[in-house]
């Protein structure tokens, strides 16, 4: 790729050549939406590279898991990826597989709803409506404070993300629900609505 910089389309074909799992797959497809939402939300110059960051987050999670953060880098610097790209990446697994602080915005709003993204989505699917176009910040927080309900959601990693932004953990997760809207279909979380 040299030193120009990565497009949407660059991004989609690195995943899909890395991750076939289906939910993973969603799952990068809902953080690219979040992200991209938060850029706009934010008046971003640059919202493709918020977007193309989300979609590959967790490129090297399906096969490397173990090595997941690490094994990103080595991937993405053999594309020719920019390290502002990698870094970005590299943050979202501070203190959990990663010692890379999230420093930017970018890196902060990806640290705080990767790990969110999943729990807006187990909330729609126990709805009536299985919808996330119905789905509200409190019906979230309830959700939230039963510890055995998505129980992988690492809440510690959503709340210390909200502090870094300086934001309000409620507007986040009303902010996420917004973006993942964007692009209920792909996530099978229109519902019957």
């Amino acid at each position: 790729m040299g030193a120009e910089k990565p497009t949407r389309d660059d991004a989609w074909t690195l995943l899909k050549k890395h991750i076939q799992d289906d939910a993973l797959i969603k799952h990068s497809l809902a953080v690219e939406a979040v992200m991209a939402h938060f850029a706009e939300k934010f008046g971003e110059k640059d919202p493709e590279k918020w977007r193309v960051v989300g979609l590959i987050h967790d490129l090297d999670y399906e096969k490397y898991p173990d090595e997941h953060c690490i094994k990103t880098r080595e991937i993405l610097e053999d594309e020719g990826w920019p390290e502002d790209y990698i870094r970005a990446v590299q943050s979202h697994g501070w203190k959990i597989c990663s010692d890379v602080e999230p420093k930017e915005k970018m890196e902060k709003v990806l640290y705080t709803i990767d790990e969110l993204t999943g729990l807006i989505a187990a909330s729609a699917l126990v709805r009536p409506s299985r919808s996330i176009m119905d789905l509200k910040a409190r019906s979230v927080k309830k959700k939230w404070k039963q510890k055995n309900f998505a129980a992988g959601v690492n809440r510690e990693v959503i709340a210390e993300g909200a502090e870094l932004l300086g934001m309000d953990l409620t507007e986040i997760i009303q902010e996420t629900i917004r973006g993942m809207q964007n692009v209920a279909a792909e996530l099978d979380l229109k519902g019957n609505l």
